[in-house]
């Protein structure tokens, strides 16, 4: 099984920016794709971004191209999101999953980000 936490999460002014760790755990972790996703309070869970298995490739929605980082440390075990220019529309639960055999199988508990204007 895997096990992903995420943390970082908080309260930011608009303009400001955050950091989210996501720290995983179990069997081959470090061979799947991670990615983040959010959940907006009464909206669907949309993607964020994503990254392969060595970090040598990186997608991003549109809406955070630019802003947005996602990065990995293998070594650590650990997928972070880099989030600067932070916007009121970026508010949201934000949540770690690892891809499977065929699916994002495996998800974190959340971080909550609000972002103040």
């Amino acid at each position: 099984q895997v096990r992903l936490v995420e943390s970082g999460g908080g309260l930011v002014q608009a303009g400001g920016s955050l950091r989210l760790s996501c720290a995983a755990s179990g069997r081959a972790v470090n061979s799947y794709p991670m990615a983040w996703f959010r959940q907006a309070p009464g909206k669907e869970r949309e993607f964020v971004a994503a990254i392969r298995w060595d970090g040598g490739h990186t997608i991003y929605a549109d809406s955070v191209k630019g802003r947005f980082t996602i990065s990995r440390d293998n070594a650590e075990n650990t997928v972070y999101l880099q989030m600067d220019s932070l916007q009121p529309e970026d508010t949201a639960v934000y949540y770690c999953s690892a891809h499977g055999d065929s699916e994002w199988d495996y998800w974190g508990q959340g971080t909550q980000v609000t972002v103040s204007s």
